[in-house]
């Protein structure tokens, strides 16, 4: 179902936190009405008295809350809502939800079902983009043991990544240097891919020693017409978790960028892919770019994008959902100009990576202003349960070049004031200020370069 542009005036975001409020604050700015749904542990959140108005969906757990599919087609229809926005992480890749919600006579604000479904299965989209031309890394079909595993490494050739084929966002991905490493991570990797994904299929893909991972932003009208928002750097991860993301990438030469930019936008007009959408890569010199896997939803950090483009790209994903066109959404041409570092505030130990849930016993972020901007969920006196995701917030800065957004950054972290949960505040200082981070030469290393440096 694709909806007319006037069919939009009540969305329902089925979402929580930072990214619910981040929504809200659009829809309000867009003259539309914002529907909050929050679990009771949610409850006192700052975004359930942000929105028009606010349901309770359920008790903590996200089964009984965010994921319950049909509690929340419930509440959308109870609320009169003529749309339904999900945010990122949930539902946001779920085709079947999708299906329902278009079934049901609702907008759903992101790509068609078959998009998700194409592109959410990573072996099975790898295969797709393959076919479309996309450069790609060495990889296995899905394999049913760990001999299989074994025997599919041995053609690979190690080292080899073990990765869920059902989900992304770095979960349950393992590496492995030789048959020993490999049969222990088959096992864990399957064991968190059935938790989080509901399914324990697996795949192997060549471990790319090194690379940086350089993502393509994606916005597409449901009328053939894709355009690529230039680029994010977000090479700074712990266990695959990002942790520092920049806009847009140093030391890549423009033509190599320009020529991807080019292959992604004639690529996904031909095959007529909509609304929104990620793609992302491993970048080496030697290699070039090779196709990691294609996000189907709003990423966490497009606030960078929007800082060097000036594009609301929430925004630009509710026109599109709603049918307009490309031409009618976007500006002819977009620049990007300055540069763009986000943060993400993360309430876990800043030494071994665990959550840290408690009281907000104080919360004093920056103020937000010119060339700063701040994305939280939270406010002092709130609790972090250990429900959900841990992050905070989100400090995102914009300067004239690279060196001025990593001092804007470095001041922004230095007035945030957070007491009652540990926070990862001072590691992030500390890749801000590493050498190699200064420098740009940044790849999926750097975190364990700093880390090292922490313990000689």
């Amino acid at each position: 179902m694709n909806c007319t542009p006037h069919t939009l005036r009540r969305v329902l975001v089925a979402n929580r936190g930072a990214v619910a409020a981040r929504i809200i604050r659009t829809l309000q700015r867009m003259g539309l009405q914002a529907v909050a749904v929050y679990s009771e542990a949610d409850a006192d959140l700052p975004y359930v008295q942000q929105a028009d108005e606010s349901v309770c969906i359920g008790p903590p757990a996200a089964q009984h809350s965010y994921l319950n599919q049909a509690r929340l087609l419930e509440v959308a229809h109870a609320t009169g809502s003529d749309a339904l926005h999900p945010g990122y992480g949930f539902l946001a890749e779920n085709a079947g939800f999708a299906e329902a919600v278009q079934q049901q006579g609702l907008c759903f604000i992101g790509p068609s079902s078959h998009w998700i479904s194409t592109l959410g299965h990573k072996t099975q989209a790898r295969e797709f983009m393959a076919k479309q031309g996309m450069p790609q890394a060495p990889s296995s079909a899905v394999l049913d043991s760990a001999t299989a595993a074994c025997e599919a490494a041995a053609r690979i050739g190690y080292p080899v990544l073990v990765k869920p084929a059902g989900g992304g966002g770095g979960i349950g991905m393992l590496p492995a240097h030789d048959a020993q490493q490999l049969q222990t991570a088959w096992t864990k990797a399957s064991g968190i891919a059935s938790k989080f994904f509901a399914t324990p299929e697996l795949y192997l893909e060549k471990l790319i020693e090194a690379p940086r991972h350089i993502e393509f932003q994606v916005l597409a009208d449901r009328h053939g017409q894709a355009r690529i928002l230039f680029e994010r750097d977000c090479s700074v991860q712990r266990r695959h978790q990002k942790i520092v993301e920049e806009a847009r990438p140093i030391g890549i030469p423009e033509a190599q960028l320009a020529a991807m930019r080019e292959l992604l936008q004639d690529m996904l007009s031909r095959i007529g892919y909509d609304v929104i959408g990620t793609v992302e890569t491993l970048y080496t010199p030697e290699h070039g770019f090779a196709f990691l896997e294609m996000n189907t939803r709003l990423q966490v950090e497009h606030a960078v994008t929007e800082e060097i483009t000036g594009i609301d790209i929430v925004e630009a994903q509710l026109r599109l959902a709603a049918g307009e066109s490309m031409q009618a959404v976007l500006p002819q041409p977009v620049h990007a100009s300055g540069h763009a570092l986000q943060a993400r505030i993360y309430a876990e130990d800043p030494l071994r990576f665990l959550p840290s849930p408690g009281r907000l016993e104080q919360f004093v972020l920056p103020d937000p202003g010119p060339g700063l901007r701040v994305e939280t969920g939270y406010a002092q006196g709130c609790s972090v349960t250990p429900f959900y995701d841990p992050m905070l917030a989100k400090i995102v800065v914009h300067g004239r070049d690279r060196t001025d957004a990593i001092l804007r950054l470095g001041q922004a972290l230095a007035a945030t004031q957070i007491k009652g949960v540990k926070t990862n505040i001072p590691f992030i200082e500390q890749i801000l200020s590493h050498a190699d981070f200064v420098a740009g030469r940044i790849d999926t290393g750097i975190v364990q370069r700093v880390l090292t440096n922490q313990t000689s």
